[in-house]
């Protein structure tokens, strides 16, 4: 938390849920309600970044650089793609709908630590539920699911049953024209967790859909989280992600060579004295 203070501003998202479930949060958000850039250029913050289109401010206090954004609310001219901005200095409520899941639509007024809590998320927290705002969430977005996964490992929540459906419906009828920048994000934030039942839970609830039609076989979350563990393998991810086929993410050419180098192995008999899998796992601690 920083120094800044005012009426109209507030800690948002996972912030706010973190408090709520008594752990430390990876960072700290902050939504004003108006116009930001103008509330840190009256109040004579150290401004580093200004960003008119989207409505955010890159301010630095107390040594620390903090985002704040004005609220804002976004439309899918394109489902699947990213959102256009609009009506930025919007009502917070309106804001808080276009979030992820409700567990993230709680903002918390840095003034009078009030809770404003449009849509049941503290009460979703309490359930250790994952619920959508609204029944097109993973059509706009379906990174949403790869976040749902996310969460649901980071905190043994569930997806709620209309929650579920609305993502079984979607991955019977997925549209590829999507963000695979933020595909890839998702799947990297998900699996550098490294959790085996990520793993098996992508298999499970078939959101390996999004990449491939078919899971590979014969292979467990756990069989996996304790290879990269016992090994110190750096970037977990591409080892849980390039079970599947990525040929859609935008690849690194370090992570196109790490793949393919795997994929030629697969066709390599290991000698006597070099076992393939001793192969394996010198190449990827590197």
């Amino acid at each position: 938390m920083t120094e800044i203070r005012d009426k109209n501003l507030y800690y948002v998202g996972g912030v706010v849920r973190d408090e709520m479930l008594g752990i430390a949060s990876f960072d700290t958000d902050y939504c004003y309600e108006g116009d930001a850039i103008s509330f840190a250029e009256k109040q004579g913050l150290n401004i580093i970044k200004r960003n008119p289109d989207f409505g955010t401010v890159r301010v630095k206090s107390n040594g620390k650089e903090i985002d704040i954004a004005s609220t804002r609310e976004e439309t899918y001219p394109k489902a699947g793609h990213l959102p256009n901005v609009c009506n930025i200095g919007c009502k917070l409520k309106n804001d808080m709908r276009r979030r992820d899941f409700t567990i993230n639509a709680m903002a918390k007024n840095t003034v009078t630590d009030e809770i404003f809590d449009y849509f049941d998320g503290q009460k979703d927290i309490e359930n250790k539920v994952l619920r959508v705002l609204h029944d097109n969430s993973f059509i706009d977005d379906p990174t949403r699911i790869l976040r749902g996964l996310k969460f649901s490992v980071r905190f043994g929540f569930q997806l709620d049953e209309h929650t579920k459906e609305l993502q079984d419906e979607y991955l019977n009828n997925i549209n590829f024209d999507m963000s695979w920048y933020r595909v890839k994000k998702e799947l990297k934030e998900t699996f550098n967790l490294n959790k085996g039942i990520a793993f098996d839970e992508f298999i499970n609830q078939k959101i390996y859909k999004l990449l491939c039609n078919d899971p590979p076989i014969n292979l467990k979350g756990n069989d996996i989280e304790r290879a990269v563990a016992e090994n110190g393998i750096n970037q977990a991810w591409i080892i849980y992600a390039g079970m599947f086929d990525l040929s859609r993410l935008p690849l690194e050419r370090r992570e196109k060579n790490i793949i393919e180098w795997a994929d030629r192995l697969k066709t390599e008999k290991a000698t006597n004295n070099t076992p393939k899998e001793s192969i394996v796992i010198r190449f990827l601690k590197g």
